[in-house]
C-alpha cells in the first residue's frame, strides 16, 4: 500500500527527533541507504538520549553502582515510587534499543566493565553468567547478543532446560508455576532471537523461539485460550520503555523482526493486534504512550501519558509497513 499524506507528515517528524528515534526511521520507514542511516546511528553515542545516559555511567562501567537494583537500594521504594530503573541492566537494554554502535569502542568497553565489576543481586555471581529468572535473564541474552564480546550459551541452555510444556516461559516457575505467562516469553522470545542473530542459533534454540511464538499466536498475541478475552487490559496500552513489560505492540515488533531474519511472512493471526495498533492512531497520524512504568529513571523520553510518542510511532509505523508490505499482490 502506498503511503498516506499523514504517513508522510508523521515520518517526517520522527527525523526530526533524537538519533536514537531517527536512524532507524531513516532504516525502517523511509529505507534510506545504510552509509546514511549508520552516520546517524553513530550520533546515539554523542547526542541526546544515548549520550544522556552514557554519561551517567559509573566508572567501573555499571550504572548507580548496581546490576539490576542500586547500591544500597531501600526496597521500600518499590511501594512508594516503584522499581527503579537506573541501573545496568535497565540502561543496557535501553542503549541496545537506542541502537547504540556495538563496534563502537565505548560498547565494547562497557561490555568487558561489566563482566568484571558487575554482579547480580541475587546469587552474586557475575553479569554475563547470568541471573536466577527467565524475564531477566531474556534480556541479559539479548543485550550481549547484541553488543558482542561474550558468551552466553550457558544461559541460553538454562532458558531452554526452562520452558513450560504450554512452549512458553514464566519467572514464577521457581514458585510452581505451570503456565507460561505473556512477559516472560516475551523477554525470552528476544534474548533467543538474538542470540540466533549473533551466532545462528541451534536447532534447538530455533524450536524453542518457534514454541514460544505459538504461545503467543495461539493466543492472539494477548486473550485468554479458553475464554478468547484480555488476558490483562495494560496488555492493549502501549508502553515506552517497557523494561520487562508486555504489551502487544513490543510483540509485533519482535515478530516483525523475527521475520526480517528469517524471511518468513506475518502470521494471520497477528490481524486482531494490528488492527488494535491501526484504531489507536490520532488523527494527526501519530500515536500516544499510554503507560510509563513506575519508578526512578534517570530521564523521561515523552512528555507523559496521553501524549505522542516517537518510540511508540516509530514501532507503530514499522510494525504497519511490514504487515501491509506483505498483503500486496
Amino acid at each position: 500500500m502506498a503511503p498516506s499524506a499523514d504517513s508522510d507528515a508523521t515520518i517526517a517528524w520522527l527525523l526530526t527527533c533524537d538519533p536514537a528515534i531517527k536512524w532507524q526511521a531513516m532504516r525502517d520507514l523511509v529505507g534510506a541507504p545504510e552509509p546514511e542511516w549508520a552516520a546517524e546511528r553513530r550520533k546515539v553515542e554523542t547526542e541526546g538520549w544515548g549520550a544522556a545516559l552514557l554519561a551517567h555511567q559509573d566508572e567501573d562501567g555499571q550504572w548507580d553502582g548496581g546490576s539490576f537494583f542500586p547500591r544500597g537500594f531501600d526496597f521500600a521504594e518499590i511501594k512508594t515510587v516503584g522499581q527503579p530503573w537506573t541501573t545496568t541492566s535497565h540502561c543496557l537494554t535501553l542503549l541496545h534499543e537506542m541502537g547504540l554502535d556495538p563496534a563502537s569502542e565505548r560498547a565494547k568497553r562497557t561490555v568487558v566493565l561489566v563482566g568484571k565489576n558487575s554482579r547480580w543481586d541475587a546469587g552474586d555471581q557475575l553479569f554475563w553468567e547470568g541471573e536466577t529468572e527467565e524475564c531477566i535473564n531474556g534480556r541479559t541474552v539479548a543485550d550481549a547478543s547484541y553488543f558482542g564480546g561474550v558468551d552466553v550459551t550457558p544461559i541460553v541452555r538454562r532458558l531452554l532446560g526452562e520452558r513450560l510444556e504450554d512452549g512458553g516461559w514464566n519467572c514464577e516457575r521457581a514458585n510452581g508455576s505451570i503456565r507460561s505467562s505473556f512477559a516472560t516469553t516475551i523477554n525470552v522470545l528476544e534474548g533467543l532471537l538474538e542470540f540466533e542473530r549473533a551466532t545462528g542459533g541451534t536447532p534447538e534454540t530455533i524450536a524453542a523461539r518457534k514454541a514460544g511464538e505459538e504461545y503467543l499466536l495461539v493466543r492472539h498475541l494477548y486473550r485468554r485460550l479458553r475464554t478468547g478475552e484480555p488476558a490483562d487490559d495494560d496488555f492493549l496500552l502501549f508502553a515506552h520503555p517497557n523494561r520487562w513489560q508486555y504489551d502487544v505492540l513490543r510483540a509485533l515488533n519482535y515478530f516483525h523482526a523475527a521475520a526480517a531474519l528469517t524471511g518468513g511472512l506475518p502470521d494471520p493471526r497477528l490481524a486482531d493486534a494490528i488492527d488494535h495498533v491501526r484504531s489507536k492512531r490520532r488523527e494527526d497520524g501519530k500515536w500516544n504512550v499510554d503507560r510509563i512504568p513506575r519508578g526512578r529513571a534517570w530521564f523521561e523520553m515523552s512528555e507523559g501519558p496521553g501524549e505522542p510518542s516517537p518510540w511508540v510511532t516509530l514501532r507503530a509505523l514499522r510494525v504497519l509497513k511490514w504487515w501491509d508490505s506483505a498483503a500486496q499482490p
